[in-house]
């Protein structure tokens, strides 16, 4: 059954100011241009808004009145646009309870309100919180401490004594405790294995995504720390710490002993090479290589990173520099040549 609700209802849900019709009937939200009649899309960039004439939407959500279109305006069209999202859809939950081919070790303590799925497994003196949700195919290893509200989807891995807050998501596929990369040389040139002795942390409202591992410390701990936003393909390196509301997009590494701090954003493909710090609200453009420390607040870009605005001076010279090795050398040739006629020139007569 599709759900409609007027304009002027989900004015007043969101908090926004209407202009337009409030009668209209809105029974979804969907982007610009996929958006059709009955439906509501948004506008957080201003340099898309000549896109607005062509969409099919009934109305929008902007940060100011927008001509010829029934207008939410919102302080952040993009954050009232995901919470108008989720008075339309909501994943489906499946019901309280552990169901019989799931494997619950005799001495886990399961919170109330949780849903356990089928052939799920559950180590000993595992805790899981109230209202957790373990879909099919996950594994919780022994000694796992996890907190209320958890939702772990299928074939994720918590492994052996590491924490969990509330409120943490974990995508499908994603390991959190996976040993990390130890290993030291043998005077006859193999590798010996180090234990990973270590536990992985994780803090409350943190969200990590599908195929992304987390690595146990050798010793101590590996961090992730509150509201920190993970994304599909990461590697996090042992002992690494991840500051709070950090976002790392997909296929970034941080080798071990890495440091994050607060709102670090590291775009895709980014490298870190670890044993450095990246301070708080510093950017990582996206496939950065990063050797070295980063101060608070800065930009950088390339491999080796360094400050933005520079490499983009530079990178716009990358592709002039065969031109300019090629007048360089003309350039030494006719010097040469007119090093050699004055020194000709300069010669005695016999």
């Amino acid at each position: 059954m599709t759900l409609s609700i007027p304009l002027s209802e989900l004015a007043r849900q969101l908090g926004c100011v209407l202009h337009g019709d409030g009668a209209l009937s809105i029974s979804g939200v969907r982007g610009m241009e996929q958006a059709v009649a009955g439906q509501l899309t948004f506008l957080a960039n201003p340099k898309y808004a000549p896109k607005v004439k062509a969409s099919q939407a009934s109305a929008i959500l902007a940060s100011v009145p927008i001509e010829g279109i029934a207008t939410l305006v919102s302080k952040n069209p993009y954050h009232d646009f995901g919470r108008a999202l989720e008075l339309f859809y909501q994943p489906p939950r499946p019901d309280a309870g552990i169901h019989p081919l799931a494997c619950i070790h005799p001495t886990a303590i399961i919170g109330e309100g949780a849903s356990i799925g089928p052939f799920v497994a559950v180590g000993a003196q595992v805790t899981i919180g109230r209202n957790a949700v373990v879909h099919p195919h996950v594994s919780i290893y022994e000694g796992a401490v996890i907190g209320d509200d958890f939702l772990a989807h299928s074939h994720v891995t918590v492994r052996e004594f590491c924490r969990i807050g509330d409120r943490v998501i974990l995508q499908n596929g994603t390991v959190i405790g996976g040993d990390g990369f130890g290993f030291a040389k043998t005077a006859t040139g193999t590798q010996y294995k180090i234990v990973q002795s270590g536990i992985v942390v994780i803090e409350d409202d943190v969200e990590i995504q599908a195929l992304t591992a987390i690595d146990r410390a050798t010793v101590g701990e590996t961090r992730i720390k509150r509201g920190a936003k993970i994304d599909n393909l990461v590697q996090i390196g042992h002992a690494s710490v991840v500051g709070e509301d950090n976002i790392i997009c997909s296929q970034v590494g941080l080798a071990g002993s890495t440091i994050l701090g607060k709102s670090v954003l590291l775009a895709g493909q980014v490298g870190v090479s670890g044993h450095l710090t990246i301070h708080d609200n510093a950017i990582a453009y996206a496939q950065s290589g990063i050797g070295h420390d980063v101060p608070a607040g800065t930009l950088v870009s390339g491999s080796p990173a360094f400050d933005n605005r520079t490499w983009l001076r530079a990178v716009t010279a990358f592709p002039k520099l065969p031109e300019l090795v090629r007048t360089m050398r003309e350039l030494e040739k006719r010097l040469a040549a007119l090093e050699n006629k004055s020194q000709g020139e300069n010669e005695p007569a016999n």
